[in-house]
């Protein structure tokens, strides 16, 4: 008996899956000249594009304002009844509305007509039918018409609302396209999410730098190097010249190599067990660039130097990790 249940269930999910994926199929078939038209409005608008709709609708147009407004169009979601209390005041001569209803007719959304045109506000509709009041008093009408829906009753809205979305993506991906959103342009958005660590992080913002760097000068003992080491806690330390330079590194690698060859501490100068040439970033690179050096050449910290090779900061896996990098 479970067995037929989880069969039922399955086939079910199944058909409701392939009417909302052959919706947006016949969605695409369906594109034309309005579709390009939106683009270019949308692209030629100097205030924002704000996007309203009412129930399952409104649900959808919150999400294409959010969309729209993290790919490089600025955007906002505005409630068709609360525009009618006040909210209308957002709006601003050079805005475009973008206008959601399957039915074409919602009552909160067409109320906002009059007030809209006398603003002189270009309106794109996006709805299930064409001759709608909303397609048909609209500058520009996306059709989002759908020939049944998911659900067994046709009722509830499940494949209108998915071709809603899907034609809202559509356009956002477009003017993604037209306006040449990029990677970077993606991150300065969204700062909080991976990406933007990736693509926003330097190695200045996360380097040890002044007191907190380890440093010692050429002609240092091995012990007060070690000691060094310990009190920055970084698992190494930069051996430097007189002027500043770098000289080389010394890492707690470095010390069990030592510690194979020798028993006898007191008299080794951290210039004889030190790593000459030590490998390098600079300040100015991305965290991401520190981590493929660190992984290309098996190492767990790096130097960070100026143009001039002198010293600047330090920084390990353990930082990297902690900003989020990786």
């Amino acid at each position: 008996m479970e067995n037929a249940n989880l069969s039922t269930r399955l086939e079910r999910a199944r058909e409701v899956l392939s009417l909302e994926a052959e919706a947006i199929q016949a969605l695409s078939a369906r594109l034309n000249g309005a579709f390009t038209e939106a683009v270019d409005l949308i692209l030629a608008c100097p205030g924002r594009i704000v996007v309203t709709g009412m129930g399952k609708s409104g649900h959808v147009a919150r999400k294409i304002a959010a969309t729209l407004a993290s790919t490089g169009t600025t955007a906002f979601f505005m409630h068709p009844a609360e525009a009618a209390h006040g909210d209308l005041g957002m709006i601003a001569l050079g805005d475009v509305v973008l206008a959601l209803s399957n039915s074409g007719e919602s009552d909160e959304v067409l109320a906002l007509w009059p007030a809209l045109k006398r603003k002189g506000i270009r309106i794109i509709s996006m709805t299930g039918r064409e001759n709608s009041s909303m397609a048909t008093l609209a500058d520009i009408h996306l059709d989002a018409h759908v020939d049944k829906e998911a659900c067994p009753l046709g009722l509830a809205p499940t494949t209108s609302t998915t071709a809603q979305l899907a034609l809202g993506d559509a356009l956002a991906v477009c003017l993604m396209h037209e306006r040449g959103f990029g990677r970077e342009d993606f991150a300065m958005s969204h700062p909080a999410g991976s990406l933007g660590r990736r693509l926003l992080v330097h190695v200045r913002d996360i380097m040890h730098s002044g007191d907190d760097l380890p440093r010692v000068q050429l002609g240092t003992s091995l012990k007060d190097a070690l000691l060094e080491m310990t009190r920055k806690g970084l698992g190494m330390t930069a051996i430097i010249n007189l002027d500043g330079s770098l000289a080389g590194i010394y890492t707690d690698g470095d010390l069990r190599r030592t510690l194979d060859h020798t028993q006898d501490f007191a008299g080794l100068l951290i210039d004889q067990v030190m790593t000459r040439s030590p490998v390098t970033i600079q300040a100015e690179c991305l965290a991401t660039e520190a981590v493929q050096v660190m992984e290309s050449r098996k190492k767990n910290g790096l130097l960070v130097v100026d143009d001039k090779g002198h010293l600047v900061g330090a920084l390990n896996m353990h930082d990297v990790f902690r900003a989020g990098v990786i």
